[in-house]
């Protein structure tokens, strides 16, 4: 697993989506470019802590059904979460999981 590289990319995906782009209000003051990092948490169904550690790059070894839940959450598409599972040292799931 590549800490330092799975936090990179989760931290750039989640910074070129917007609120809208996930079906969230905008909200008043943004004061980070892209989702925060509890909407991506919430969106994901995990903690916000966990989220942010894996982001961090100090996070655990993230389950694959913790990798799909980010996968859908980040509206990656197939090879962005082929990426995803790579870059966490685990083997993409086989066909298209009907993401983009």
């Amino acid at each position: 697993m590549d800490r330092s590289e799975l936090a990179d990319f989760l931290r750039r995906r989640r910074e070129q989506l917007v609120p809208a782009d996930v079906g969230l209000a905008p909200g008043v003051r943004r004061r980070t470019p892209g989702l925060r990092r509890d909407e991506v948490a919430l969106l994901a169904g995990m903690s916000t802590d966990y989220y942010t550690r894996l982001e961090q790059a100090r996070g655990p070894h993230p389950s694959t059904q913790v990798l799909a839940s980010m996968a859908r959450a980040l509206r990656l598409t197939d090879d962005q979460r082929d990426h995803l599972y790579l870059l966490s040292g685990l083997v993409p799931p086989v066909g298209g999981a009907g993401h983009k």
